[in-house]
Parts: C-alpha cells; structure tokens; sequence
C-alpha cells in the first residue's frame, strides 16, 4: 500500500505543479474580477462530475465490485462487468451532457446564483460553460478506466494520465489564445481536449495490460444494478467535499466580484496537500482494505486503516499549520503577477487561512470513507454527508455576510471537522475502526512537531526575511524558498527528536532500494 501511495502521491503531485503554472497563467492574464468568475464557475461545473466519480463515487462502488469480481470469478467476467458498466456510464453522461448544451441558461442560474441575468459575466459564463461541460462525459470515463487499472493495481499509469490535463490546459492558453482572440476561451478549449486525451491514453493503458474494453449495448445487468444503488447513495458520501466546495461557489457568487475568484486560488494552494494525500491515500487504500475485508482478516483491515491515518497526518498536519503561517507570502508568490495585484492576494491569503485550518479533515474523510465502503456500505456515509451537507450551507449563510470571501472557506473547514468525527464514532462502534495506543502516540507526537515548526516559522516572519517575502520582486521566491525550507528542517528535526521517523533508517531503506534497482536481473 505504501508503495501505491507514494506512486499515486508523486504523479499527484506533479500533477499538482504543473496545476499551479496552468493558475498562474489565468492569474496573470485574467486577474480576480469578473471574466476570472465567468471562467472558474465553468471550470467547476464539470470538474465537479469529475471529483464526485473519479475521487468519489464511482470509484467506491466500482473498485470493491470490480475487485472482488476479479479475484472470485477471474478475468473474463471482470472484463465484462467493466465493459458493462463503461458503457452505461457514457450513455447516461452524453444524455445529461445533452440536456446541459441546451439549458445552460438554467444551470447557470442554479450555481451562479448571484450572477445577473443579463449581465456580461452571466453571458460570458454560459458560453465557457458550454465549451467545458463535455469533459465530464469524458473524464468520467477515464475515471471508470483508472478504477480498473487500481483495480489491477497500476496505480501509476492511471494517476500519470491526469497530468495531461495540465499539460493541455497550459499548451491551450499559449497556442489556442491567438485563434480565439480570448484567454479565457482558449483555456475552456483546452480543459474539453484534455479529456479526450486523457480517456485516449488510460484505453490504451488497458489494452497493453491486456484488458481490453469495449462498448457494448448499455443493459442493466445484475451488477450494473448493484453499483448503480451504491453510486446513487454513495455520491453524496463520498463526494461531500466537493459539494461543499460548490456551495462555497454559489455563495460566492452572492458577494462583490471577485470573490469567486479569491476563493478558488485559495482553494487551489489547499488542493496541494489535500489531492496529493488525500486522493493518493482513499485510492490505494481502497482496494487493499477491501481485499482484507474479503479474507475476513480484521487485524490486517485494522492496521491498514491505521497506517493509512498516519500516513495522511504526518505530512497535513504541517502542511496545514504551514499554510496558516505562510498564507500571505505564498498567494503573493505564486499568483501576485500581471493582473493580480497584491491586494488580491492579500485577500485570497484569508481565504486560504480558513481553507487550511479544515485541512486535516478534508484529508481524513478520504482515508475513513474507504472503511465503509470497503464493507459495501454507502448508506452511513450518505446519512453523514447530508447532515454536514446541511450544516455547511447553514454555516454559509451565517458566515457570508460578517467575514465575505472568508465566510465559505470556513464552514466548509467546520462542517469537514463534523463530518470526520461522525465517521470516527460510527466506525469505532462498528468494530471497523480501532485506533491503537502507538498510532494516537505518533500522531501526538507529530502535532508536537508541527507547532515546534510553526513557532519557527512564526519567529523568521517578524524578521526582515518575513518582510521581503510579500514585497514585490523576485526576491520573494526565494525568501519564501528560505522559509519553507526551514519549516521543513525543523519538523524533520522534531519528528526525529520525538521517535516518529529515524533518517538514517529511511536513508539506508531508499539506498537499499536503489541498489536493487540496479542490479542486473
């Protein structure tokens, strides 16, 4: 399992960066006003779809299903059931991809509440919006034939394929910008042609494995049937981060112009940690805790389940105080270029403070999820995610007036911190979680480690260091360079004092493994 996350959390991570250049970009040439709104409320539409199924449900439902069809019945009817299940996922979204061409008016208003009607951005967001909304049928297939691959346990090749999407996204807006007249268009372009490219190469990546797929008449078999049940109820469990997210969105749009915009760089600096721990821990983790679950192993399922939380927490924990520290030198260095000014990134720096105190949360429910649908229930976290569901949009309301662009990002960092501590409660009282005395140890002493790190961080911002690091000019890239650096040295020098990690055993374990490497075969 460690080997499958560090896999899926390397290509994430790339992913990630390459994400960061392609925000830049947009940051740069659209700034936080209002064709940035325009542009990102198309952006989310279907990259919704895409985080619901292929972080969501999609992925819990099939890759348990998938799995056990495999190990039971062997490849040939594994084979089938995803050619099945290929097959009516694509019918379905291309029917709903239809109906959004025609009535994305109507969309628009449901999750741009506050964008006038006969206003340029609501007009401006309906015609991006129309371009990107086909990805969803597209991504959703690639995130049914990543569920395979993980299923067969190629974490890499199905993780590797989604850093196209940035590669396509950055490509667009330098090639596609002089043919279109519209950096905001040639970006919205670039997101539907990387979903082609992307479902083109994880087919591919199936044949090679010799699991060809293939489309077949969309039929509700006995199986499809089965998984059809859990995704419906599991959507809402799996997915609630993102729901929250889109709540955040359309309240958003509610506020002055902008907000929407500040919102989402903020969001995208917190996505970092989240999609390269998160996602990299609830996609390996699944399937292996379904495969102990399957051998009615418990004391296997409980240490994985365990190794996993420690796994998540020993890089979000400073990742998330970090973030609170940093937020200000961090939003002006990466996004304080072109027409992004340093008052927009002063302002996204406090969205992305109330982003990263829920940090932990946000990863967790990713890494207990997993616990119930590694059971076959989807029901308890659908119960969950309704409650916190309702909890966020409250807290929205509450919040959205006093602290503005802070307001969502907050609620959204309270209601994860509920939903974590339900899934903790209903899993310790199922016996399907059972958190032992070393691992509540270690991530003390983790914690321990991270306040050490921030009352160093804290310490080097009031010096001039701290000052030269939100001043324009280049010097900042490396006074921020400097201050994560000695973030990192010290909870590295924390986690070593505490007995969490030995380096020189971690040291010797990657030399060991280099050396096997190399060694002829």
């Amino acid at each position: 399992m460690l080997r499958g996350f560090l896999t899926v959390g390397g290509w994430t991570m790339l992913s990630r960066v390459l994400g960061l250049v392609r925000d830049q970009l947009l940051a740069a040439f659209l700034g936080a006003g209002p064709v940035q709104d325009a542009y990102q409320i198309a952006f989310r539409l279907p990259n919704m779809f895409r985080r619901l199924f292929g972080e969501g449900a999609l992925n819990a439902a099939f890759v348990p299903l998938f799995s056990a069809t495999l190990t039971a019945e062997g490849e040939e009817p594994a084979r089938r059931f995803a050619s099945e299940t290929l097959s009516v996922l694509l019918a379905w979204l291309t029917l709903i991809a239809v109906v959004g061409e025609i009535f994305m008016p109507l969309v628009l208003r449901v999750i741009a509440p506050g964008f006038s009607h006969e206003g340029a951005r609501y007009a401006m967001a309906v015609t991006l919006s129309r371009i990107t909304f086909p990805y969803l049928v597209l991504i959703c297939g690639a995130a049914l034939v990543s569920g395979v691959l993980n299923g067969l346990h190629r974490f890499g090749v199905a993780a590797a394929a989604y850093v196209t999407f940035n590669v396509i996204g950055i490509a667009a807006i330098f090639l596609l910008t002089p043919l279109t007249g519209d950096v905001a268009q040639a970006s919205a372009w670039g997101i539907t042609a990387s979903g082609v490219v992307q479902f083109g190469l994880l087919l591919a990546a199936t044949r090679r494995a010799g699991f060809r797929l293939t489309l077949v008449p969309p039929h509700l078999s006995a199986r499809i049937r089965i998984l059809i049940g859990r995704m419906a109820i599991g959507c809402l469990g799996s997915g609630i981060t993102q729901i929250n997210l889109m709540v955040d969105t359309m309240i958003g749009t509610l506020l002055p112009p902008g907000s929407v915009s500040l919102m989402y760089f903020a969001d995208r600096v917190n996505q970092l940690p989240l999609g390269v721990l998160g996602a990299a821990a609830g996609t390996t983790l699944l399937p292996v805790l379904a495969r102990h679950v399957t051998a009615d192993d418990a004391d296997s399922a409980h240490a994985t389940q365990n190794r996993a939380i420690e796994y998540a927490l020993i890089l979000t924990l400073p990742s998330a105080l970090a973030l609170v520290v940093l937020a200000e030198p961090i939003m002006a260095t990466l996004f304080g270029h072109g027409a992004f000014t340093a008052r927009d990134a002063a302002l996204s720096a406090q969205s992305l403070r109330a982003y990263a105190v829920g940090l932990p949360a946000f990863v967790l429910v990713k890494v207990l999820s997993p616990g119930f649908f590694a059971r076959g229930d989807t029901a308890t976290p659908v119960r969950i995610g309704m409650a916190t569901l309702l909890l966020n949009f409250g807290l929205n309301l509450a919040l959205m007036r006093p602290l503005a662009h802070m307001g969502p990002p907050l609620a959204s960092s309270i209601a994860a911190t509920v939903n974590v501590l339900l899934l903790v409660v209903l899993l310790a009282r199922r016996g399907a979680l059972r958190v032992g005395g070393p691992t509540l140890s270690r991530v003390a002493r983790m914690g321990v480690a991270a306040v050490g790190m921030v009352a160093v961080l804290a310490a080097l911002d009031m010096t001039p260091l701290g000052r030269l690091s939100i001043q324009p000019g280049p010097q900042r890239i490396a006074c921020l360079g400097l201050l994560v650096v000695a973030g990192m040295a010290a909870y590295g020098a924390g986690l070593q004092a505490l007995g969490v990690i030995d380096h020189r055993a971690v040291v010797a374990a990657v030399r060991a493994r280099l050396a096997r490497r190399r060694r002829p075969a």
